[in-house]
């Protein structure tokens, strides 16, 4: 080990104590700094570990938290950034966290989120043994551009990974794509025809042509989005069959969903301790890179019972009558949220809190996309929209065009005042923040109920 290894090491290690004590988190920082001092340190620390890796749109953190809980469950001693530091930076902080000076690591195995737009720096160092890709959707275009752009930095960090195990979305013919190009093993993953309803056309497609000859494609089933049964009619690019396939949708309820899923030899029932189609998708995408990494497909379906949601994803408070809070920050995630709000049965209040800053992307457009017309679907069970954070009248004015009537809005954009009233609720909540809002929101809600800061 050099010297340089030495003390990059150590001043990640004074940053981070730094930074608790001021209960500043200390996620990314104490990385950065360390990077300055030796850039290619979480190189030399991650060439100990065997690591798995989940990157794309949405469904990072929640797949990664599955992921743990089956790594947790079969008691294997592993490291991961849970806060959802997922740079270069972040990812870097949580090995240095789990070595010694001396640049030994001591976790045998690492579960890392990865950002799209990071994983061409990260992967070339992280060389992760099982890669998932969860889907591609647009989102931030101020950062990311066009969703193609983002398929290329994907497929540029997995040029430097050929002996990476890859497990993609079968039914998103974006992330498919990489395998026709890519020298590494694909095992697929996805919902099989019939297993769930299927919607008549997309309603938000981000890919409605295909990637290879332009030509529009034919689907024989949509679950949401541009996912489903694609083809095209003209050059033959299709889906592939899914090798952890998700066959039968049995129920999907407010707080889950019970599943029957194709493992290969056999078929099991499957409990996911989360709502909504997308997160159907996370629990197979979890199968698939549990099973991979060598642990056994039972292991990774036991712990999607047992699992918590990662912050602010579907996460559950004791405030009000109930409060769960959902991350959106796209068209097509905030139209999932939307439907699991048209899923619920009684009176509820509903949060959605809009910033603009630079980790929720400056152009504040997609909220026209998205599909907040919907909640005209919950009348008579949606008592009021409260709006909040630094875009609040964007925000209003986007609900009250989606046919809200204005008198059921209002705007509170201090966070205190915010829960102290919900706090007197005794009617359920649900909370839609963006990401910075949502740091914020949850900070201010453990502080009147309790629970776990976000990098814990």
């Amino acid at each position: 080990m050099t010297i340089r290894v030495f003390f990059a090491i150590l001043l990640c290690k004074l940053l981070r104590f730094a930074s608790r004590l001021l209960h500043r988190g200390g996620t990314a920082m104490p990385g950065r700094f360390a990077l300055k001092v030796c850039p290619g340190l979480l190189g030399l620390l991650a060439r100990q570990v065997k690591t798995v890796a989940i990157t794309g749109t949405n469904g990072k953190t929640t797949s990664a938290r599955m992921i743990e809980e089956a790594f947790a469950e079969q008691g294997l001693a592993y490291l991961s950034n849970r806060s959802g530091a997922n740079m270069l930076d972040g990812i870097t902080t949580e090995f240095v966290m789990n070595s010694t000076l001396s640049g030994r690591v001591r976790k045998d195995y690492a579960v890392i989120e990865c950002d799209e737009a990071a994983a061409r720096r990260v992967f070339p160092q992280l060389k992760p043994k099982v890669v998932v890709v969860t889907n591609l959707f647009r989102d931030q275009l101020d950062r990311y551009g066009e969703v193609t752009h983002t398929l290329e930095n994907i497929r540029e960090a997995l040029r430097c990974t050929p002996e990476a195990i890859l497990c993609l979305n079968a039914d998103c013919s974006l992330t498919a794509s990489l395998a026709g190009e890519l020298p590494n093993e694909v095992r697929w993953f996805g919902i099989e025809p019939g297993a769930a309803p299927s919607r008549p056309k997309p309603e938000l497609s981000d890919a409605t042509h295909c990637i290879r000859c332009k030509t529009e494609y034919e689907y024989d089933y949509i679950t949401y989005g541009h996912l489903g049964g694609f083809r095209c009619p003209r050059c033959g690019y299709r889906r592939h069959r899914a090798d952890y396939a998700v066959t039968d949708v049995i129920e999907q309820r407010p707080d889950g969903s019970d599943i029957v899923m194709d493992l290969g030899c056999e078929s099991a029932v499957v409990t996911v301790n989360l709502p909504a189609m997308y997160n159907i998708y996370n629990a197979a995408g979890a199968v698939a890179a549990v099973t991979e990494m060598g642990l056994g497909a039972h292991a990774a379906v036991d712990a999607l019972a047992k699992f918590q949601c990662g912050f602010g994803r579907m996460e559950r408070f004791d405030l009000a009558g109930g409060t769960r809070m959902m991350l959106v920050k796209n068209p097509v995630g905030c139209n999932q949220v939307i439907e699991y709000l048209q899923t619920m049965r009684e009176k509820f209040v509903l949060v959605i809190c809009l910033n603009d800053r630079a980790a929720d992307g400056r152009d504040i457009s997609w909220i026209w996309d998205a599909d907040f017309e919907g909640l005209n679907a919950l009348a008579g069970r949606l008592d009021e929209v409260i709006v909040s954070g630094d875009r609040a009248e964007d925000m209003r004015v986007r609900i009250k065009y989606a046919g809200v009537d204005d008198a059921f809005i209002r705007v509170e954009r201090d966070y205190e005042t915010l829960v102290r009233t919900l706090a007197k609720e005794t009617r359920p909540v649900c909370m839609m923040p963006t990401y910075t809002a949502m740091l914020e929101l949850r900070q201010t809600v453990i502080r009147h109920c309790g629970g776990e800061d976000f990098w814990e």
